[in-house]
């Protein structure tokens, strides 16, 4: 793969997209964002790949090579890459994805940064995850990407949080499922990292209160738990976090037991029997749950400041967007994105 720019006819340069904030944006844009589904695509039978799926979705017009400087088993069905970035002009912004491109594969990738902006500032690495499965280029990173492999990346995404010094301070709610985290703790990063330089610098961009719910079948599969924990209390005024388990079938580990808010539910697989772990159900800024996340919960959190950003499956997605709509949020301040 060279390692020269390529440069993309017929793409702006730039990425523009849903700030969710005040900065400018025209209307016609957020909507736009809010009905990223592409129903021409989902009508089709014939699976679609990430190329044409967002085939509508702005991108940076540049290609640029990046190697991977690291790989990690961030659960039994995810690996984390982590690649080094080594143009000075490539940048992006906290929830965006990349186009992926592997020398010898023909199918490109769409995967999400997880990592802040703030990392590729300081170390010129960006970092996904990625879940295993029969596509070629979850394929490669799972069981031929090595150290030092040599990778394309293409920032691209209209689903983002870049809020400027002299926008208005905004809450947000997070609302992530399985691998859809990955944009979410993105953001989550990125705000932690906002605060930290105006509680440092005593200027820039004052974010409100920030609350995530993520939800997996169990706890093997809630991705990057330490990372979130550690910004809870690093922030605990600022950050809080609901984790939901919809089908945990094993020992909850010891670390996290704590953390368990009312009776969970485990129902083992060998004896098919159904045993409950009592806990306190007093609020906790970490927290894990049995069951789905809730409307209720969500509700609780309206207000004016608050923005809410949604990823995860496309019933979820729908079900959360749709919820809000009919609670009279401001369409403009309900981002989502769907991966399918």
């Amino acid at each position: 793969m060279a390692c020269a720019a390529v440069l993309v006819p017929g793409l702006l340069r730039g990425a523009v997209g849903a700030i969710c904030s005040q900065a400018a944006l025209s209307k016609s844009t957020r909507c736009a964002l809010r009905h990223l589904s592409l129903t021409s695509i989902m009508k089709s039978k014939r699976k679609t790949d990430h190329l044409e799926r967002t085939a509508n979705v702005l991108r940076q017009e540049v290609v640029t090579a990046a190697k991977v400087c690291g790989t990690v088993n961030e659960s039994p069905s995810v690996k984390r890459l982590r690649l080094l970035v080594a143009d000075q002009d490539f940048s992006f912004k906290a929830g965006q994805w990349i186009d992926f491109f592997i020398p010898g594969v023909s199918v490109v990738g769409g995967f999400s940064i997880c990592s802040s902006p703030r990392l590729l500032e300081q170390e010129r690495v960006i970092e996904l995850a990625v879940k295993y499965t029969n596509h070629p280029p979850a394929v490669w990173i799972h069981n031929q990407c090595t150290h030092d492999s040599e990778v394309a990346v293409r920032v691209g995404g209209e689903f983002f949080f870049d809020p400027q010094p002299e926008d208005a301070s905004r809450n947000l709610v997070l609302i992530a499922g399985g691998v859809g985290i990955n944009p979410l703790l993105s953001i989550l990063r990125h705000a932690a990292d906002l605060h930290r330089e105006r509680t440092n610098r005593g200027n820039g961009y004052e974010i409100g209160t920030i609350r995530l719910f993520y939800s997996a079948k169990n706890t093997s599969e809630l991705l990057f738990k330490k990372n979130i924990l550690d910004l809870v209390n690093e922030f605990p005024e600022k950050i809080a976090c609901s984790l939901h388990v919809t089908k945990q079938t094993t020992p909850i580990s010891a670390e996290l037991k704590p953390y368990i808010t009312g009776d969970l539910c485990i129902i083992t697989i060998a004896c098919m029997q159904r045993i409950y772990i009592p806990a306190s159900a007093e609020p906790m800024p970490f927290a894990i749950n049995e069951g789905r996340i809730t409307e209720k919960e969500i509700r609780e959190h309206i207000s004016r400041e608050t923005l809410f950003y949604i990823c995860g499956p496309p019933p979820m997605t729908d079900f959360f967007s749709e919820q809000l709509e009919n609670s009279h949020v401001p369409k403009e301040h309900i981002c989502f994105e769907k991966w399918w």
